[in-house]
């Protein structure tokens, strides 16, 4: 009885956000590169069209499905991306700055991730977009 009850009340597995290796700038557009505030590691990079991230050590690209509000650099505010049945919802604050060049500062972010039957994780991030050389002035 009480190996049912613990299997019953057993936590669901959290996922763990890995740390991505480098990346290089898109070849046209720009892309957010996403960091944890409290220990600094990259954790991500979103495109309009993707978001990478290591999940659980290995690496994903979820597909965008949808956007909605306007950041900055072809950014949505609000992204959700899909795979499988993995899906991240991330919200961006883009900040111009005079001091930045072909980009801008992410001064604040926020990563949902929600997976079917298991527990789901809220990550603050911060960062920076980078721009192709053709957005450069952008």
């Amino acid at each position: 009885m009480i190996a049912i009850l613990a299997a019953a009340f057993a936590p669901f597995a959290e996922p763990t956000l890995g740390t991505l290796p480098a990346q290089a700038l898109p070849s046209t557009g720009c892309a957010a590169y996403l960091w944890s505030p409290s220990d600094r590691r990259f954790v991500g990079m979103a495109e309009p069209g993707r978001l990478r991230i290591v999940l659980d050590g290995k690496p994903v690209d979820l597909a965008a499905a949808n956007a909605t509000g306007m950041a900055g650099l072809g950014l949505a505010a609000t992204t959700v991306y899909r795979t499988g049945g993995t899906t991240a919802t991330l919200d961006l604050t883009v900040q111009p700055r005079a001091d930045l060049t072909g980009g801008a500062l992410v001064s604040a972010a926020t990563l949902r991730l929600e997976r079917e039957g298991q527990d789901g994780l809220v990550a603050p991030l911060a960062g920076l977009v980078g721009c192709a050389a053709d957005r450069a002035g952008s």
